[in-house]
């Protein structure tokens, strides 16, 4: 009587643990539900896993009330985070490396790009004539916004032929049909952008590319091996407070590049808001399939990545010194480990 009395028991504890044990497997309910992300061009292919996660349902799937906030570009989208009006950012991963510089400590939880996806042109009717970058002096150059990444691929252009970042003009034109306008109006001479404006231009004859990041090869020659791109980074603190929320958010992106793997040009079509087109099926396409290899697969930045980009911003940013910066603090794969585990991504 007493022995099965205490198998009973037994019984009854070994049941309990049984059903808690999914649970603490399980990953934990999101600190905060809902979660503010700016973005400095959404219709751009360099932040497409992010309008996919949000298109398909992703975010809503891992528990998250997602608002996005579209800018002119990345330097805006990271001002709306210094100033408190964005949780998260959708940006570049070298603004986490420059923000170090400032002592402001800002990490990147999951990676979107493996590759910048940005090119470099000049206008083929107001520079007919051009031979090098030297050419450039004293000309406007287009980019999405002053101190966005398109702006920092430009200053590594000019630095790498001898020009300073003080040599030529900066002017922000956007990601999308206002970047178009400001080449064909004449309110540029050349332009460093994004896809699909810079297919669109290429594909009309209306710039000549002069550098290309939109594909791996063509990033290790600019910058000399694999270099980081699109991420969402967010303050450290925010990190710690909110792991939760973070892996949720890591979730739904890795859950977009698994899906982006096996997509083809049609779902592609289907998925993404119609304006994103630029009225030109046909040029989208074809400038996603230039672009496709620049998406990352897992959502993992490669230790390798971090250093080719504090040594490529060293190297025409005096204010950053590559020995000062603790690579380790501007990036955790934490999130997207788990991530990568639950989709198999």
């Amino acid at each position: 009587m007493h022995r099965t009395s205490l198998s009973r028991r037994s019984f009854t504890l070994l049941a309990a643990a049984a059903v808690a044990a999914p649970g603490v497997r399980a990953q934990g309910k999101p600190e905060k539900s809902k979660v503010s992300i700016a973005v400095g061009g959404k219709a751009a292919f360099y932040y497409l896993p992010l309008t996919i996660a949000e298109q398909l349902g992703y975010f809503k799937s891992e528990g998250l009330d997602v608002e996005i906030s579209d800018f002119a570009g990345g330097a805006k989208a990271l001002q709306a985070l210094v100033g408190g009006s964005a949780d998260i950012v959708s940006g570049a991963y070298e603004h986490t490396i420059n923000m170090q510089s400032k002592n402001q400590h800002i990490q990147s939880i999951v990676l979107m790009g493996r590759a910048p996806q940005i090119a470099m042109g000049v206008s083929v009717k107001a520079m007919p004539n051009y031979r090098s970058v030297a050419d450039l002096r004293g000309r406007k150059i287009g980019v999405t916004a002053p101190g966005s990444s398109t702006n920092m691929v430009a200053n590594l252009v000019l630095s790498r032929a001898g020009l300073k970042a003080s040599d030529v003009s900066y002017v922000g034109v956007g990601t999308s049909a206002g970047a178009l306008v400001a080449l064909r109006s004449g309110q540029v001479d050349a332009m460093s952008n994004i896809d699909p404006v810079m297919t669109m231009l290429e594909q009309k004859g209306e710039v000549r590319i002069i550098s290309d990041t939109r594909t791996l090869k063509g990033t290790q020659e600019v910058f000399g091996g694999p270099m980081p791109a699109a991420c969402f980074y967010t303050h450290v603190d925010y990190v710690k407070a909110n792991p939760n929320t973070c892996q949720a958010l890591a979730n739904a992106i890795v859950h977009g590049l698994k899906w982006l793997q096996t997509a083809g040009p049609s779902d592609i079509i289907k998925t993404v808001p119609e304006s994103y087109l630029l009225g030109d099926r046909a040029l989208y396409l074809a400038s996603f399939n230039k672009v496709r290899e620049a998406i990352a697969l897992d959502g993992l930045l490669p230790e390798e990545g971090a250093k080719t980009a504090v040594k490529a911003l060293a190297s025409f940013d005096a204010s950053i010194k590559a020995d000062k910066i603790d690579l380790g603090r501007t990036y955790t794969n934490d999130f997207a480990r788990r991530a990568k585990e639950k989709y198999k991504a």
